[in-house]
């Protein structure tokens, strides 16, 4: 009885297909959970039903988030969207928050869990928000590349037992404006929030970096698999 959790697809619009990185199935295989990469649809019912029958929820990272997610104009510096994703995911995370089942949010999984709560992005980091730390690395992407401060007493914190990590980095939008809901659990040293929680829900997380490339090797990026996992275990009850 192991939990099923259901795993957003990439989208290459160019090559009109789905795909997915194996980290993301791995990560949750190995911490114990079924990964199941989910449709890409628009019918309300097929996402509710969705919505109903998972144990859990991870948000995987692709392209930018819409800015009219957040009521903003589309500047030329944010690059493709897909209103197709968006709006799936808008319907999918309100209906997994109102059942309190677990969500993890990964790369664009924070910048998305932030806009859709009330928060805001940069639309592009190194020209509205420019600074020396590495946001944005070259292969191999499993190397860390910046600290990351992370806040006592938040679950973050709780769950990897320091106040400090080394991650790896790979995007170009981050949040600007915290949303209501969400209280930041780590910071990179430039000021951008790393990793997020909803504290009136038993999981929603959020995370900046990526431990699907970095797990095999990191500790730390199996912790959060793992605390997804678990969360979606006492969803269940299953002990």
């Amino acid at each position: 009885m192991k939990p099923v959790i259901g795993v957003m697809p990439l989208l290459d619009s160019k090559r009109e297909s789905y795909w997915m990185l194996p980290g993301y199935m791995h990560g949750v295989e190995r911490a114990g959970g079924i990964p199941v990469m989910l449709p890409l649809t628009e019918n309300e019912e097929d996402i509710d039903f969705i919505a109903e029958k998972f144990d859990g929820f991870l948000l995987t990272g692709g392209q930018d988030v819409s800015p009219e997610l957040y009521g903003e104009e589309r500047l030329d510096l944010c690059g493709e969207c897909s209103s197709l994703r968006d709006g799936m995911e808008k319907r999918l995370f309100t209906d997994a928050v109102e059942e309190d089942k677990p969500v993890l949010g990964i790369c664009r999984g924070i910048q998305f869990i932030n806009a859709v709560l009330g928060g805001t992005l940069y639309q592009d980091l190194p020209v509205q928000k420019p600074s020396d730390t590495e946001h944005c690395q070259r292969p191999p992407y499993d190397r860390p590349v910046h600290r990351v401060d992370i806040k006592c007493g938040t679950p973050l914190y709780e769950l990897i037992g320091k106040q400090s990590l080394y991650v790896n980095s790979y995007h170009h939008q981050a949040i600007k404006e915290l949303a209501p809901r969400l209280r930041a659990m780590a910071y990179s040293s430039d000021g951008l929030t790393e990793a997020v929680y909803m504290p009136d829900k038993s999981f929603v997380w959020a995370v900046q970096w990526h431990p699907e490339f970095s797990y095999k090797t990191d500790e730390d990026s199996r912790k959060i698999f793992s605390a997804l996992v678990k969360a979606a275990c006492r969803y269940r009850k299953i002990t």
